[in-house]
């Protein structure tokens, strides 16, 4: 399977929140699984932090990418086809961030791991 995780997710796993489902985080350290990891994500933190909203031990550009590698996250970068998803993609969920990871999700068929109410109302794979 090819794990889109969503920012919470993320957050969650690498603090060992017991927010974090015991199936997801299975997932997650499955090896047959490929985990991602979107650079829209990094930038969601990056906002949140500047703003107060995100306590983070180290600076974000430091500490979310080395946090990811540590976990053998793999990054995706936000390209063309993705945004282009947008056109399609209809207006349940408001934040531009999760619109994004959808989009990224549908262009390359990837399952989005999520507690996302919202997300959960488009038609992508959820775990």
């Amino acid at each position: 399977m090819k794990i889109l995780l969503d920012t919470h997710i993320f957050l969650w796993f690498i603090s060992g929140d017991p927010q974090l489902s015991t199936d997801v985080r299975e997932a997650i350290c499955d090896l047959d699984n490929k985990v991602y990891l979107s650079v829209v994500s990094i930038w969601e933190c990056i906002v949140k932090y500047q703003l107060g909203k995100l306590p983070l031990p180290e600076s974000p550009e430091i500490y979310l990418p080395k946090q990811r590698d540590r976990h053998q996250i793999a990054n995706l970068d936000l390209d063309e086809g993705s945004v282009t998803q947008l056109v399609s993609l209809p207006p349940l969920h408001k934040d531009p961030f999760d619109r994004m990871l959808i989009c990224q999700a549908l262009k390359h068929n990837l399952t989005i791991a999520t507690v996302d109410s919202e997300i959960i109302k488009y038609p992508i794979a959820l775990i």
